[in-house]
């Protein structure tokens, strides 16, 4: 039985703009064994390609069909709802391109859904169009739910405190597409072509790679190297299958031979 896994990328393969040590070897060994994989962002900013040069650039070497994002999950949900509708968007690059190649219209006026990522060039008049956009009968749609880092100096708001301020203005909860939601996590496996017990998610938050994996029954492994620490691990109701420090600590040959009796060589 084949083996794959889904890869988070901010705090599992590098720190802001820096590799954490082992990322590189492990994605080798995925390569070197024909071992399916995908790294899966939350980020709706980047496109595949922005995300294989930043890779590129910490020494990773990947494709685009290696990449999964927030963004492309988006599109391809709202194709799935309205097929051909219209949008107006809060976000940059690599959303307004996943929803073009989903056949998605943007538009000032009158959108069937107003979708909100990533940004720092949305302003309050544009989130008060979004506002009475929404109160005039448009669904609202979140890329995801990351919140603000909490960082003195961080220069990207994080989505959750923009859809609460919309949520509040309008009475209307948004329908969040990304980590930890099952359709984000369900389509990825797809694009990999594997079973539920095939798929392995590897990340370093609790409340989105490993809540996300667990919803729907993917082994999960929580890295910590992240946002989530071991001391506050007790204080969730739910466990990932295995915890490591880093990637550098991963044997993902051994772990292989352990969940499928032999390593996974296709």
């Amino acid at each position: 039985m084949p083996q794959g896994f889904l890869i988070d990328m901010d705090g599992v393969i590098y720190s802001h703009n820096d590799l954490i040590p082992g990322a590189d070897t492990f994605i080798a060994a995925l390569q070197k064994n024909n071992i399916p994989f995908l790294f899966l962002t939350n980020n709706s900013q980047r496109s595949p390609r922005d995300v294989v040069n930043k890779l590129a650039g910490i020494g990773i070497e990947a494709k685009e069909e290696n990449v999964f994002t927030s963004a492309m999950a988006t599109g391809w949900f709202l194709a799935r709802q309205k097929p051909h509708g219209t949008a107006y968007v809060l976000g940059e690059g690599g959303l307004l391109t996943s929803l073009h190649e989903n056949g998605y219209s943007l538009v000032s006026q009158n959108p069937d859904f107003v979708v909100v990522g990533e940004g720092r060039n949305f302003t309050l008049e544009m989130v008060n169009n979004a506002v009475d956009m929404i109160l005039n009968g448009a669904k609202l749609v979140a890329t995801n739910l990351d919140p603000s880092p909490k960082i003195k100096g961080w220069n990207n708001l994080g989505i959750k405190a923009v859809i609460a301020m919309i949520e509040e203005a309008t009475g209307i909860q948004a329908f969040s597409v990304g980590k930890p939601s099952p359709v984000m996590m369900r389509v990825a496996r797809k694009k990999l072509g594997l079973a539920t017990e095939e798929t392995t998610m590897i990340g370093d938050t609790m409340t989105t790679d490993i809540l996300g994996g667990i919803q729907v029954g993917y082994k999960t492994i929580l890295t910590l190297s992240g946002v989530s620490k071991k001391e506050e691990l007790h204080k969730f109701a739910y466990t990932p299958d295995l915890v490591i420090n880093s990637l550098e600590s991963f044997d993902v040959m051994a772990y292989l031979k352990k969940v499928n009796g032999r390593p996974n060589n296709k």
